[in-house]
């Protein structure tokens, strides 16, 4: 292991957390009236309906994939009789779909800000940069898995990359699992970082945003005006 594996793969993802939760509560506290996706939907609706399903529900699937792949371990689901090449085909199947849709949704998105005159100008430049870190970070992910197999030599990720991920949260990191990993991992793993340590000062907060005060909230009475009395 070098130096530059334990900073990137030591040191980097404690960095990229700090920031992730620290950034979050700075932002809520400092800028709640901009804690919004800013949404566009008043511009444009056709390219929208379209788009926004698609990469929405893809990165869902994305997120559950990694949640089972990084912090399910592997001999857990040996225990339950699940095979490696059962576990590999459906992990590649279901995972490339799941990214394909993502990238399509987020193609379209992306389509749409460039092309539609009023989207674009409500476009900033943290908009840019929130689209290249999550674009780039699919695009890695995908290649690597997609590439992987195509090949003929796929990485097995839940002996290297899933337990070095798993280490980072039990406090104790082992960069040295990341050493031999491929590269297209290691850059899909920094790029994640990266996109973390990015997302508390993008419209990406509007993720953590939920309702709860509609469960509370007094109901809204409405009444209708009394025609004869108003002599209208």
């Amino acid at each position: 292991m070098s130096a530059w594996d334990l900073l990137l793969y030591g040191a980097v993802p404690y960095a990229a957390i700090a920031v992730f939760v620290v950034g979050h509560v700075w932002r809520y506290r400092y800028d709640k009236f901009g804690w919004t996706t800013r949404s566009s939907q008043l511009y444009e609706n056709r390219l929208l309906r379209l788009g926004s399903p698609l990469f929405h529900f893809g990165v869902l699937l994305v997120l559950l994939g990694h949640v089972g792949g990084l912090l399910v371990p592997k001999s857990w689901t040996e225990a339950a009789g699940v095979s490696d090449t059962a576990y590999h085909v459906v992990a590649v199947v279901l995972g490339a779909a799941a990214g394909f849709c993502t990238l399509v949704g987020a193609a379209i998105l992306v389509y749409r800000r460039r092309t539609v005159g009023p989207v674009f100008s409500a476009t900033t430049r943290n908009d840019k940069v929130m689209y290249v870190l999550l674009v780039g970070t699919l695009v890695l992910g995908l290649g690597a898995t997609v590439l992987g197999n195509l090949t003929g030599h796929p990485h097995d990720y839940r002996e290297t990359v899933a337990p070095w991920f798993r280490s980072i949260f039990s406090f104790q990191p082992e960069p040295e699992l990341m050493a031999d990993t491929p590269v297209g991992f290691r850059l899909h793993a920094l790029a994640a970082w990266a996109l973390f340590a990015f997302w508390p000062f993008s419209r990406l907060v509007h993720v953590f945003s939920m309702p709860l005060g509609y469960l509370t909230r007094p109901y809204v009475v409405y009444r209708s005006r009394d025609v004869s009395r108003t002599g209208r």
